[in-house]
Order: C-alpha cells, then structure tokens, then sequence
C-alpha cells in the first residue's frame, strides 16, 4: 500500500508546548538562532531588531523548540554586524534598547522559551573606549597592555610583529598611527581591523568579562553562546606560524591563535559564576578545533556546557561519513559526559538546502545554487535524521521554511567585511542572511514596512510562513510534526549512543528504543525492512503487505515500534 508523509497536525497549543522541561534541560534541547537583523523588523527601517524578534516569539513557541539563540544586538559601529562590540552593558539603538532586551526575556520565558544571547570575548569594536584610550594615550598606555600592542619588525617597525594572517584576508596586523602623527605600534585583530583582539593574560580583560557575565545573568538570560572560544589565549611570545595560506590549516592543525591549552582557565572561572545562579543557565562554545576530541576539551564537568558540532555541519550528505562522525561526536562526548550537538546551518555558512543542492567538496561558503528540488529534498531528509540523534540540535532562522542561500546578491549590496578584503573567507556569508518571508507579499514579504537591509529575491513570499502553514507537504509542517514527536517520544533526544541497525550501502537505520530512523542518503529508491508504525517522512514512503518499506531517493523516516 502507499504511504502518503504523515499528516502533521495542526501547530501545537500553548498548552502542549509550555510544559516545563526536566533539569538539564540543555542536554536534548533544540535551540533556534535568530540573527536579529533580519528575522523581524518593527519600525520599518528595513533592519530587523528585538521589538521584531519579541512579536515573533509565539511563532517560535508554536514551532516547538525550546530556546532561543540571538546574535549580537549590542551597541556596535557594526564593522561585521555587531561581532564588533563597543559597549557589552547596552543594546545598538538599530535593534532598541535595555529595556526592549528586558521584555523580550520577559515574554519568552512567559511562553517557557529560554533566551541564550552571544557574547564576544576574543575581541572588542576598535570603538571601545578602552582601545580609544589606547590610541590617544600612546606608547606607554596601561590600556594598550589591555590588547595586542607590540613594535613592528624591519628597520623602522615597518613590518608586522608575526606572520599571522586575518581570517578575514591580509595580515592580522594593523599599524597605528600615534598622537603625534608618526607610525607608531602595531595591534593584532584575528578579524577584521575594526575587531582588535583582547590581551586575555590583562586581568582586567577577566575582570570586565566576568561582570558583564552577572550583567546579563542578572537580566534574566538562559545562557551565552561564545563567540570564537577557541581563540582566547595566544600562544606566548606571538611565534610565526610559518607558513601562508594560513586559513587553509584551520581546523587541521592547533594553531598559536586558536585552540590554546589556557582558554580552559578561563571557562573554569566562568562556571563558577554561572553555577551561582539557579536557573539552570548554559554556555555555548563557537569552538573550531582540529578534532572532535579536542573540542570535547571544552564541554569538560567544570567548563561549558555544549559546543557546536561544526564536523558533522561540514560532512557530505553520505551515508557512511555521516555514521564516522556521528559514531566520533558521542564516542568523544561520552568520557566528559556531554552532550552531542547537531547543526546543519548557522549565519556563516551557506544554508544547507543549497550545500546539499551542490557536489561535495565544495566547503561551508558556496556560490552557486545547483539542484533546487534535490538541495531541499536533501535538506529535509538531513533534517530529520538530525533530530533523530541524541542531544541538542541547532536550527538556523528560516531553514525550517528550506531557504535556499541567496547566491546572486549584487556586489554593490554586499556587506560581509571579508568580502571585500582579498585572499580571506570567501566573504559570501550575506547569502544566509537575507531577512526570511512571512508573508506571501508586501514589500518585504513580511519582514517590515520599510523594504529589507539585504533585497529578498523574487518569489521569496511563495516559502513564507504564511504560505507553508497548514500545507501539510511543506517544510515548516514538516519541522512543526518532527519537533513535536521529538518532544513527545522519550526516546528521542536524551541519551549518548544509537543502535546502528543492518541496512543497504548508501542507507543509515538507527535504534533508539522503540524508535527506528532510516536515512537513505542515495539517489536511487531503497527497500528495507518496515520497522512499526510510519511517524513522520521527509518524502514519499510505500509500505508493502510483505512487511517492508520502500525509501525514494534521499528520504529518511521515523518509525515506532510501539
């Protein structure tokens, strides 16, 4: 008989998602990142910001996740949109104020939604007044001590200190020019120029974080999502790395910048501040190490609490990788007794309805649009075998409607500083974070009164909220249905293994009490067996009177053997 993808039903009451989570709530959470600028706009100035994000939050609490993830809305000159942070303790006026930030937590722990806030260690905006006292007080300044402030090389300091490299392009050195107007000092900035990095030997640089750590906390924030964990301590001494290309060893070797033993020092201390207050607060480690083991050094009893999962984020739709790093993620995790974490999109990579609609091998920032129906068939199949993993899964704004990334943006629009600095990352992160339609059309679909700060493309309103809810075929049906079964089933979520069942090449079946995931990762359609009931499909599924159940091309299923 044929099997039709199982109806969803209708989005879930308050009633049914407003129940309290058990302690360690973090540990099969799903977690929902909204890049602010571009979720909701509420004055209509084509800028998203968190009066926006607050009208939206019943949206969130209806999808069914269970928190939420802003990135940066503090006041910044926005060098790399609001990674460049000039003051910790205020909100940009582009996205409000304290207050708007109050009663956005407020409301969302109203509709038990948790509230998870990034928090940028590695470096400040070159408009923090520290690093501007820095500069009008010259050579000789305490707050220079505060930074990266060192001579150049050469005859006249007329060359960078090292040879380390921007991971935006270029050198990761910029020379001042003093009070006086001669060339003075240089300082390091990882990023961009504008994002000078902190000195974390200063202790002034502790003191200050660990305030604005009780700052927040004492807001009523679930939690910190660190930007750039890993890159907190430099090696001593500033050695030369040695070589060029620099960008193409991240994430295969411990760098003198990245991924530094002393980084652990400092998220110790940072424990005990967040285990003095009682409500079950987290951290987030944005964590890029050479190997899952090492990240796994993160998420130790005494540090952190998760780290993104970017191995699995950057592995090929392909059945026997997936099963290599999924076996690593909880392999590595067990010992410390962590959670895995499952993430397929995040605001610096192309959306992954458009990396699976490519050849692999591409990267993370790519810039053509392929296959549209095999990139969301892709999408959707990935989906569903990541919520069928255990521990906390991350969703990307807009990526349960199956965005695409939008690859054809003009380069006069452009605004990701590492475009439009040479031989760094490619620079095509804007295409994640064109703002999301909610509505079939108006002038940004949805998004605002006022137009859009990056241009939606044509037809963007046909994969609007409004257009998907109730379609039961749709994307966003589908992410309603598969993260209410994942609430509903306690199989699904917590735990630390799978059970990997027999299955054909190209094909992943897992066990998890009486739930079965089948993942058929080819392009052709597989036979395997029926394993119960048919809870929710990412496509078509036959079941046959002969006990079996054939899978069309990249497609997964979740079965009850209840």
């Amino acid at each position: 008989m044929s099997q039709q993808p199982a109806a969803p039903a209708p989005a879930p009451t308050s009633a049914v998602v407003t129940v309290a989570k058990p302690r360690d709530w973090w540990r099969d959470a799903v977690i929902y990142q909204v890049y602010p600028r571009s979720f909701a706009d509420s004055d209509g100035d084509g800028m998203g910001d968190l009066e926006g994000v607050r009208s939206r939050l019943p949206y969130l609490r209806d999808l069914g996740v269970d928190a939420v993830w802003l990135s940066p809305f503090y006041a910044s000159p926005q060098a790399d949109a609001g990674y460049d942070v000039a003051d910790y303790r205020a909100v940009d006026p582009m996205f409000g104020n304290l207050l708007d930030a109050d009663a956005l937590i407020r409301d969302a722990h109203e509709l038990s939604l948790r509230v998870i806030v990034d928090l940028v260690p590695n470096h400040s905006s070159d408009q923090h007044e520290w690093f501007k006292r820095a500069l009008a007080e010259g050579p000789g300044s305490s707050l220079r001590d505060r930074y990266h402030f060192r001579p150049g090389k050469g005859e006249n300091g007329e060359l960078p200190p090292n040879d380390w490299e921007s991971i935006f392009g270029g050198p990761a050195w910029t020379r001042v020019t003093e009070p006086d107007g001669a060339p003075g000092e240089w300082y390091l900035h990882l990023f961009a120029p504008e994002q000078p990095d902190f000195n974390w030997n200063h202790p002034a640089v502790g003191d200050e974080f660990r305030s604005i750590l009780r700052f927040w906390l004492d807001m009523g924030v679930d939690g910190f999502r660190i930007d750039v964990a890993h890159g907190l301590v430099k090696a001593e001494g500033l050695p030369d790395l040695g070589a060029h290309d620099q960008l193409k060893l991240l994430g295969n070797d411990v760098m003198p910048f990245f991924d530094q033993d002393g980084v652990h020092e400092i998220y110790r201390q940072w424990r005990l501040i967040l285990d003095e207050y009682s409500g079950e607060q987290i951290f987030v480690a944005e964590a890029w190490t050479p190997t899952i083991e090492r990240t796994a050094n993160y998420v130790r009893p005494d540090e952190l609490h998760q780290a993104f999962n970017f191995q699995y984020l950057s592995t090929a739709w392909d059945a026997a990788e997936l099963r290599e790093v999924i076996d690593r993620t909880l392999e590595s995790m067990r010992p410390v007794g962590a959670p895995a974490t499952w993430v397929l999109s995040n605001h610096d990579v192309t959306r992954h309805a458009t990396r699976f609609a490519n050849p692999p091998g591409l990267g993370t920032q790519i810039r053509t649009a392929g296959d549209r129906e095999l990139g969301l068939r892709r999408a959707r199949a990935a989906t569903l075998l990541m919520l069928a993993l255990p521990g906390s899964a991350y969703v990307y704004q807009g990526e349960e409607l199956g965005l695409p990334d939008v690859v054809d943006l003009a380069d006069e629009v452009r605004q990701d500083p590492a475009y439009f600095r040479g031989a760094g990352q490619d620079g095509f992160r804007d295409g994640c974070r064109v703002p999301i339609p909610w509505t079939r059309d108006g002038s940004s679909y949805g998004f605002g009164d006022g137009g859009s700060w990056l241009p939606q493309p044509a037809g963007w309103g046909e994969l609007s909220v409004a257009a998907q809810t109730g379609d039961p075929g749709s994307t966003l049906e589908l992410y309603r249905s598969a993260l209410r079964v994942r609430r509903a089933l306690p199989d699904l979520g917590a735990g630390d293994s799978v059970e990997w069942l027999k299955a054909p090449e190209g094909v992943l079946a897992l066990r998890r009490g009486e739930f079965v995931c089948v993942a058929n990762t080819t392009g052709e359609s597989v036979t395997t067996p029926a394993y119960g009931r048919v809870l929710l499909a990412s496509g078509e599924v036959t079941e046959t009177d002969a006990g079996e159940a054939k899978l069309p091309a990249d497609t997964t299923v979740w079965f009850t053997t209840a």
